[in-house]
């Protein structure tokens, strides 16, 4: 920093002097000024008419000096403005990709990189039954069975701190064949699976729940975890739940995963025409979504058909997410966001991150990073550069793009966006963190001022449950 303001105060000091000769040179010009619409140009040199020989008037006059220093002074200013001015050009546009990853290292460690979905929390009950004695995270997971051999595992701590993660989401996700059943209980294994996986890699990890204590962990060089539940039929169909699970630190809620709620309806039968006659969110659902708001717990509408995606927006009082969703406009797959709903997003304040899957991507099992980054710039597009930010899935997926095989290759997507120079460093910092750490503070902000205004909790009930395994069902 303080190189930057001395190399400025040099350049200011440089202007100022060739400033002040060159236009005591000019004072001795004839006038060039507009005149009546047209151009007084200098009349051709000649003798001053003043005293003295023509020799003394050809060797001193005030024309011929200017004449002779002009080219000097211009080429004194050339080489001593491109001197200084060059370690700037280098720095704003970086010339290789080497010199681009440098200036996004130097960015994360100014903003957060926040990725809003992985799924690595399921994969430690898919593979070792949540016995977390089991899991080093500290180590290299790639080169450890049954890790290694999965395509569904790209995360450890090793490569999260190789790919600059400032914070990540979580996800406590439970299969839809859980509802109805015990949903309820897996995700609560799941929220503490979380919570351990921090506790017991501390050096590394803190969970949070809030903007400052995000900016905070940030700060102290840790990675900030937070908690998000995917899928609405993790709830039980009860508002109790929803705000146990904010207690226990969960701050989203994907409304819908795979699977219809009696409340919600999914992206899956999105073209099958089944979903007509249904309405996108039910009295209940509203409800939930105002309950949301109430707790300062983030809507999230990833997975959600698009008729749920506009009474959500209709409904909230705060910003919504998309956890992990990328452009249908590009990939026409029902869990990617049509434009409309892009453009109702901005007006929301939202924000959709975009996944790393090829199927969202592509539709198809290959993709590239420069995919990736068309979808980026499809949603900047339609939506504004304040409501794009990153959500990979990894650990939720089996198909990676070319580049972006696992959670270190952040910096590389980063470094190649920074290529365009239509993409700022400041667009950066936006889509790596601060766009989201914008709606999490209004998330917030709604919340505090409910607060005030004394809201209270949401004591709506659910239609009930006429399974047989559900108590009072008679």
């Amino acid at each position: 920093m303080q190189e930057k303001q001395e190399r400025a105060l040099d350049l200011q000091r440089v202007s100022s002097t060739i400033l002040y000769i060159w236009t005591t040179c000019l004072t001795e010009l004839p006038d060039v000024a507009p005149c009546n619409g047209t151009i007084r140009l200098p009349p051709p040199c000649e003798e001053s008419p003043s005293s003295g020989s023509s020799k003394d008037r050809s060797n001193n006059s005030p024309r011929r000096r200017c004449r002779v220093l002009a080219p000097i002074l211009l080429l004194v200013a050339a080489l001593l403005l491109g001197g200084l001015c060059l370690p700037f050009l280098l720095q704003t546009a970086p010339a290789t990709h080497e010199q681009r990853l440098h200036v996004i290292r130097r960015i994360l460690t100014e903003v957060p990189l926040i990725d809003g979905h992985n799924d690595l929390p399921w994969n430690v009950r898919k593979f070792v039954h949540n016995q977390l004695g089991e899991v080093n995270l500290s180590s290299d997971l790639g080169r450890v069975d049954p890790w290694a051999r999965s395509d569904w595992s790209h995360t450890d701590i090793p490569r999260l701190r190789a790919g600059l993660v400032g914070a990540q989401f979580w996800s406590a996700y439970v299969p839809c064949g859980a509802a109805q059943l015990n949903a309820v209980q897996l995700s609560l294994e799941q929220i503490d699976v979380i919570r351990r996986l921090a506790e017991m890699n501390a050096q590394h990890l803190t969970l949070v729940t809030s903007v400052s204590g995000l900016i905070e962990a940030h700060r102290q060089g840790k990675i900030a975890s937070l908690i998000g539940v995917e899928g609405g039929h993790s709830l039980g169909n009860s508002l109790g739940v929803l705000r146990t699970f904010y207690g226990l630190g969960a701050r989203y809620l994907t409304l819908t995963h795979a699977c219809d709620t009696s409340w919600a309806v999914c992206s899956v039968g999105e073209y099958n025409g089944t979903q007509d006659n249904v309405p996108g969110l039910s009295e209940f659902g509203k409800a939930v979504v105002r309950e949301l708001n109430r707790l300062g717990m983030l809507v999230d509408l990833s997975h959600v058909s698009t008729r749920t995606m506009r009474a959500a927006l209709q409904t909230t009082g705060a910003p919504v997410i998309f956890s992990h969703s990328a452009a249908r406009a590009l990939c026409n797959s029902s869990r990617n966001v049509p434009d409309d709903v892009l453009r109702n997003l901005a007006k929301n304040g939202g924000i959709a991150m975009i996944p790393f899957y090829t199927y969202f991507i592509t539709c198809n099992s290959t993709a590239t990073i420069k995919d990736v980054i068309a979808h980026i710039n499809h949603i900047r597009k339609v939506a504004g550069i304040d409501h794009v930010g990153i959500g990979a899935g990894f650990d939720g997926i089996n198909f990676t793009p070319t580049g972006l095989e696992d959670v270190s290759r952040y910096p590389q997507l980063l470094a190649t966006l920074l290529e365009d120079p239509t993409w700022s460093e400041e667009d950066i910092k936006k889509l790596a963190g601060l766009n989201l750490l914008r709606v999490f503070s209004k998330v917030e902000q709604v919340r505090d001022e409910w607060q005030r205004a004394a809201v209270l909790p949401v004591e709506k009930i659910s239609p009930p449950d006429s399974s047989a395994c559900a108590y009072g069902s008679s």
